[in-house]
C-alpha cells in the first residue's frame, strides 16, 4: 500500500494503506460458503478483495476493463484497515472458502504468504507481458522454487510532506529544495530542524511531526535488512539500524516534537484537517490520503521535499487464488491492471508510485506535479527516491506484525510517558509472543 505500498487516499468509501487505514470491511461478502466468482448470465464474474486505496477501483480502471471486455463483470470489495483485512484473509485461506478470485497482498505479508501459503496462489512466472517490474519487486513475492505468487502494484518511496505556512512562521525556509537541504543525508538533521521549529513557531498549538513511528519506519526501511536476516532469523534486537531508529524516534517524542498521532489511527485524520502538525514522513501513496483528509481549506499549504535518505515503505501485490473457478481470466485481469500503462494512470490520478520500471520512465510519471501540494514535481521527487531504494530488501514472515508492534511501542513513549528502555522491553516481549 502498503502497505503498505502502500504504501499505499481520496475516496470516501475506503481510505489509506500499507499498512495504513480507516474503514473496516471484511475481505469477502457475507456468504463465505463459496470461493470467488464464476460464470453468470453469459458473463465471467471476477471478484476482488483489496484494502486501502490501491487505486485500482478508485481511478476507473475496473470500469475501463469491463468496457473493453464486455463479457467480464468485476466485483471488488475494499477494506480500509489492512490488518483486519489480512486477518480475515488468513482465516479464509485456512478454511478454503470465502476467498475472492483476486486478493491484495501487502508487502509486509508477502514473505509469510510465500512461505506458508504458496500452494493457495497461482504462479505468474512466465506470464507474457509481466517482465517490466523493478528487479527486486518480483523477488519479494517469489518462492524459493521460483513461483511468483502475484504481480506488483505500487511501491513506497519516501519524501517529507510539510506545511509551508508553518515553516514560514517558524523562520524556516519554505522552498522545497531549501527545505530538503535542512536534513540532507541524515534523519538526525530532520529532528534538529524540528527543535528549531519548536523554538521559532509562535502560531499556536502545532507540533513539528505527526508521530515518532513515522520517523522510525522511514529510517528502518532505508536499509536492506530490518527485522530479519536473509536466513529468516529475527535480528531486530541485534540490528543497530533498528536501535538507532528507535532512539532517534524516542528523542523526538521526549523533546515534544510529535503530535502523538500515529498515522492512520484515530485522531490522525482530524489532525490533518485541523493542521495540528507541520510535517509527516510520506510515502508516495500517502499523498492522496493527506489531500483528502486535510481538505480544500489546506490546498497549497502543503509541499513535498526530498527525504534525508532513500527508503521504501509499503507497496502491494495482486494474487489469484488457486481455488478460483475463473483463475485464467483473473490472471489476465491482474496482468492488465499492473501493466505499465495502468500503473502510470493510477499515479497520475492519485500518486501511487509504479513498481513497473517501464512506467517509472514514462513522461506521464516523470513530468507529474501535484496541484494540491503546491505543484510539487512529485514524479521527479518520488521517481528519484525510487532509484535510491536498496536493491536488496530482506523480508521476514512477520514483518507487518513487527512494524505495527514497534509503532505501538513508540506510542507508549509518546502518550504514556513510558521510559524508552521500558517501552523497548515491552515491545520486544510483544514481538516474541506474536512471532512465536
Amino acid at each position: 500500500m502498503g502497505s503498505p505500498g502502500s504504501l499505499r487516499t481520496r475516496v470516501a468509501a475506503a481510505v489509506a494503506v500499507a499498512g495504513a487505514l480507516t474503514l473496516v470491511v471484511g475481505c469477502s461478502s457475507g456468504d463465505d460458503s463459496a470461493t470467488g466468482g464464476g460464470k453468470k448470465d453469459g458473463k465471467v464474474v471476477i471478484t476482488m478483495g483489496m484494502y486501502g486505496v490501491m487505486g485500482i477501483k478508485e481511478t476507473g480502471l475496473l470500469e475501463q476493463y469491463e468496457k473493453e471486455n464486455p463479457d467480464v463483470e468485476i466485483k471488488a470489495e475494499i477494506a480500509g484497515d489492512e490488518q483486519t483485512y489480512y486477518t480475515a484473509l488468513q482465516t479464509r485461506l485456512a478454511a478454503g472458502k470465502g476467498l475472492k478470485d483476486i486478493q491484495g497482498i501487502e508487502i509486509g505479508r508477502a514473505k509469510e504468504i510465500t512461505e506458508t501459503q504458496s500452494d493457495k496462489f497461482v504462479d505468474f512466472s512466465g506470464v507474457p507481458g509481466t517482465d517490466h517490474f523493478l528487479p527486486w519487486k518480483d523477488s519479494q513475492i517469489s518462492t524459493e522454487d521460483g513461483k511468483v505468487l502475484g504481480l506488483g502494484t505500487d511501491i513506497g518511496p519516501m519524501a517529507v510532506c510539510y506545511r509551508k505556512d508553518y515553516f514560514e512562521q517558524a523562520g524556516l525556509p519554505t522552498d522545497r529544495e531549501e527545505v530538503a537541504k535542512l536534513w540532507e543525508g541524515d534523519w538526525q538533521k530532520y529532528v534538529e530542524a524540528g527543535r528549531t521549529f519548536k523554538k521559532g513557531f509562535k502560531g499556536g498549538d502545532v507540533s513539528y511531526m505527526d508521530a515518532a513511528s513515522g520517523l522510525f519506519n522511514a529510517m528502518v526501511y532505508g536499509y536492506p535488512e530490518q527485522y530479519y536476516d536473509d536466513k529468516g532469523e529475527l535480528i531486530y534486537d541485534k540490528n543497530p539500524v533498528v536501535k538507532e531508529a528507535w532512539n532517534l524516534a524516542a528523542d523526538a517524542a521526549d523533546d515534544g516534537l510529535t503530535a502523538k498521532l500515529r498515522q492512520f489511527q484515530p485522531g490522525w485524520d482530524p489532525g490533518l484537517a485541523n493542521g495540528t502538525f507541520a510535517t509527516a514522513v510520506c510515502p508516495a501513496w500517502m499523498l492522496s490520503h493527506i489531500s483528502e483528509k486535510a481538505g480544500e481549506a489546506n490546498k497549497g499549504k502543503w509541499d513535498v521535499a526530498k527525504a534525508p535518505k532513500g527508503a521504501n515503505w509499503g507497496g502491494s501485490f495482486l494474487g489469484v487464488v488457486e481455488q478460483s473457478p475463473v483463475k485464467e481470466e483473473a490472471k489476465k485481469l491482474v496482468a492488465w491492471l499492473t501493466a505499465p500503462e495502468q500503473q502510470a494512470h493510477i499515479f497520475k490520478e492519485i500518486g501511487n508510485i509504479p513498481s513497473s520500471e517501464e512506467a517509472l520512465k514514462s513522461d506521464q510519471v516523470k513530468d507529474a506535479k501535484s496541484e494540491y501540494f503546491s505543484d510539487a514535481p512529485i514524479g521527479q521527487i518520488f521517481g528519484a527516491a525510487a532509484q535510491e531504494i536498496p536493491d536488496k530488501q530482506v523480508l521476514g514472515r512477520k514483518d507487518g506484525t513487527i512494524k505495527d508492534t514497534f509503532s505501538q511501542g513508540l506510542t507508549l513513549i509518546e502518550q504514556q510517558d513510558t521510559p524508552r528502555d521500558e517501552a523497548w522491553k515491552t515491545t520486544a516481549e510483544r514481538i516474541e509472543k506474536a512471532v512465536g
